[in-house]
């Protein structure tokens, strides 16, 4: 098992950034590894999170993650591959972690499925390598922010208007 977390110091970043709109959000954290972006958008006010990874021991990294900072009953693990795991849940969604492997097209080919999950004033969040462009405007999202940090770049999606 390969797993990346995300370094303290861009966790630290991304959720200041973020702010106050972690308080009461849904929240999905994709490729989620250890689970630290989800647990830590519970710590902070999130009312739900749906982690989703394809490693079973990740998985029970996750599960016991949760137990220990006491945030069982308000998340749900899901073991699956992405995209196709996406299929199993239903939005809309406030705020959606997507931090594959880098360099990994199930990265993208996940962002382009998200814009029906997402709630309308929701925000998805791409964390990929500082040497890797996304897509700009994924299928029903646009890029609003990007912020790097070292060999990390945290790019940030809203749902596009419809009309």
């Amino acid at each position: 098992m390969r797993i990346r977390p995300t370094t303290s110091l861009v966790r630290e970043a991304l959720f200041n950034i973020l702010g106050p709109a972690v308080e009461g959000a849904r929240v999905l954290d994709l490729f989620a590894g250890t689970g630290a972006l989800g647990i830590e958008a519970l710590s902070r006010g999130a009312a739900h999170a749906t982690f989703v990874e394809r490693d079973a021991e990740a998985c029970r990294t996750i599960l016991r993650n949760l137990a220990a900072a006491r945030l069982s009953d308000k998340a749900t693990v899901i073991r699956g591959r992405l995209p196709g795991a996406l299929d199993w849940l239903e939005g809309p969604l406030d705020l959606i972690f997507l931090d594959p492997p880098y360099g990994a097209p199930e990265g993208d080919e996940t962002l382009a499925s998200l814009a029906p999950l997402l709630s309308v004033d929701g925000t998805v969040v791409y964390e990929h390598s500082s040497r890797y462009n996304p897509p700009e405007r994924p299928t029903g999202l646009s890029v609003v922010d990007e912020r790097t940090y070292g060999d990390t770049t945290l790019t940030f999606y809203r749902k596009e208007e419809e009309g």
